[in-house]
Order: structure tokens, then C-alpha cells, then sequence
């Protein structure tokens, strides 16, 4: 299924995704250490869980400006490369004289087990913090090794997330890119055609009328023999621009052929889509081009079909009609438009 850009009529290499998944990863994450931090309060019976990563580890903030006075106090601690148990912080000749020890909040038991990365690097710790000394075992050292390890998953599945999104949008840029026109900056053929097809089904289920036009740049020939095809291409960017400027954002414009374009106007009846190929003409008859110190006035033919006047045709035949309209154009001197109408019984 083709991807519709924001503006149909002017479709990029790249795609912005919506919102962004950094931050919604993040938020995840938060509510994961969160989900943890609540398991390891009731688990241990303990007053606090905390959870915490060192700067630049992870997408985690390993402080903020609203933490907890147990957050406060496992973030003043430095983070050990092994378990560390404290029994009675008062009898602990490191954490003895801390302030949250010896004054409020009054901190008596401490444990903490490190996280490690993928790498086996210290990344953070997950600790417990009490109000009152306890003994801690050897059943419930495991069992907070088993708690960090739920950590370290987590923030596995964080990172593989992360790099899923990532490949997602280089995925989506890739085929963005094999959508688009890549001198002219507009649909290709395939990417017109099928944006034809979604269009067209989605009018007739809608009851809405649908327009197409099929445009062709004229003595285009002439352009590429006498001043080369480098030329040529500068020429039909220029053309290529000035025809997107002429229609909306729901309106899409592709090229169906070297020097030949198709735009579809999904809701437009003939009389609109007369009116919009009329536009698209004067806008490239304006203003000419300059190859060098060469003057070239440009213009282009036009046919227009529509399921007002074809209302049972399919795509290929309201191309087939348009383009006959085309070909009328032409023989009728050129920088012109015409409409394809049915023959009279």
C-alpha cells in the first residue's frame, strides 16, 4: 500500500515520523523502573526501591530535581562494581557519619546490586533503603540479583526498540525514495498509478466524481537535440515545479513519461479539472526559460478525462481518453487544453 505524504502534490525522500519515539521509549521505560521500584518495596518490605543509571548510560535520567530523600541518597553514593550489603548503616564505618544516616531521614539498612550493560559495564544499580537495620540473606541476595536482572532486560528491550524504530524510518525513507521521481522531486509512474487506483476506489465508494489530466511538455525533442539532454532535465525541473504549484494538497501530480505528467484530482469534475490544467498551462507559458544566453518559451498540451463524463471507465481507460484529448491538443496547434468527450450515439 502506497504511503500518501502530507501533500500529495509535493512528495519528499524522507518521511517524518509522527511524535517522536525517543521520548514515548523513554516514558515506557520510566514506568517500567516505576512497575520495578513498587515489586521491590513489596517484595523486601523494605521503604524504598530505588532504581538508577549513571549520566549517559541510557535514556533514563539518572537524577532529577524531584527525587526522593532515598533517591538523593543512593545518587550520593558511588555506584559498586559488586553487591553491597549494609545491615546497620550506623555500625558502617563509610555511611555512618552520611546525613541521612546520622540525621533525617534516618537511614539504617542499605543494599544495592549494580546493572550492567550489554558489555558487562557498570551502568547503574538497583538498591533497597530501610528505616530499620535487618539481616539480608543469602535466599534474598538472589533475589535482588534477580530484580536487577529484570532491570537489565528491560533496558535491553529498550535499546532493541530503539534501533527497530530507527530501522522503521530508514525503511520508510527507502521507500519513500523508490516512490519518487528522483530528478523531478514528484511521484514516478508506478507511485502515480497506484495513488490512480487508491483515488479512484475511493471515489466511486464515496460517490464523488474523480478528474485526471495527462500533460506533455512541447517540442521537448527539440530542447534535448539542440542544447543537450542536461538542458533538458534543467527544463523539466523548472516545469515540474511550476505545475505542482497549481494544485492542492489532496491533488497529486507524477510523471508518466519522459517529458509527460499525470495529475489526479480525486472530487474534481471535468469543469474543475479544465480549470486546473488551464492554470498548470498559463503558469508554464508565463515565464521562459533561459539555457545560457538562449530564450526558450515553453508550453504544454493537455487532455483531461473525468467519470462525469466516463462514468463507468476504468483508470486505463480514463488515461486512454485523456490521452486522445491530449493528442487533439496538439494537433490543434499546441499550448492548448482539451477534455475528452463521449461520442454522440
Amino acid at each position: 500500500m502506497i504511503i500518501a505524504p502530507e501533500r500529495r502534490s509535493e512528495p519528499t525522500s524522507t518521511d517524518k515520523l509522527p511524535g517522536e519515539e525517543g521520548c514515548a521509549s523513554r516514558e515506557q521505560l520510566e514506568q517500567q523502573m516505576a512497575r520495578i521500584g513498587r515489586i521491590g518495596r513489596q517484595l523486601f518490605e523494605v521503604a524504598d526501591c530505588v532504581v538508577q543509571f549513571k549520566d549517559g548510560c541510557c535514556e533514563f535520567p539518572a537524577a532529577t530535581a524531584t527525587q526522593s530523600k532515598a533517591e538523593a541518597f543512593c545518587a550520593s553514593l558511588p555506584v559498586p562494581e559488586g553487591a553491597v550489603v549494609v545491615p546497620d548503616a550506623r555500625r558502617d564505618a563509610h555511611l555512618a557519619a552520611h546525613p541521612a544516616v546520622a540525621g533525617a531521614p534516618g537511614i539504617r539498612f542499605y543494599a544495592t546490586q549494580p546493572l550492567r550493560g550489554q558489555g558487562q559495564e557498570v551502568i547503574g544499580s538497583v538498591s533497597l533503603v530501610d528505616s530499620a537495620p535487618r539481616a539480608f540473606g543469602q535466599d534474598a541476595r538472589r533475589l535482588l540479583l534477580d530484580l536487577a536482572a529484570l532491570v537489565e532486560r528491560e533496558l535491553q528491550l529498550q535499546s532493541m526498540s530503539v534501533l527497530q524504530i530507527a530501522l522503521q524510518k530508514k525503511n520508510k525513507s527507502l521507500r519513500r525514495r523508490s516512490l519518487v521521481d528522483p530528478l523531478l522531486k514528484i511521484w514516478n509512474r508506478a507511485a502515480i498509478m497506484r495513488i490512480l487506483g487508491i483515488e479512484a476506489d475511493r471515489c466511486d465508494k464515496q460517490g464523488m466524481p474523480l478528474a485526471l489530466v495527462v500533460i506533455d511538455l512541447d517540442f521537448f525533442k527539440k530542447i534535448n537535440d539542440s542544447h543537450g539532454h542536461p538542458a533538458g532535465d534543467a527544463v523539466l525541473v523548472s516545469v515540474a515545479s511550476r505545475l505542482r504549484s497549481c494544485i492542492g494538497p489532496q491533488e497529486a501530480l507524477g510523471r508518466y513519461g519522459g517529458e509527460e505528467f499525470l495529475v489526479v484530482l480525486p472530487g474534481a469534475c471535468h469543469e474543475t479539472a479544465l480549470a486546473v490544467a488551464e492554470r498548470m498551462r498559463q503558469a508554464v507559458a508565463a515565464q521562459p526559460e533561459f539555457i545560457g544566453a538562449t530564450m526558450l518559451k515553453l508550453s504544454i498540451s493537455a487532455g483531461i478525462a473525468s467519470t462525469v463524463q466516463f462514468p463507468s471507465a476504468s483508470t486505463e481507460e480514463l488515461i486512454s481518453r485523456a490521452d486522445v484529448a491530449l493528442y487533439a491538443a496538439k494537433d490543434a496547434g499546441r499550448n492548448c487544453v482539451l477534455q475528452a468527450m463521449p461520442r454522440r450515439a
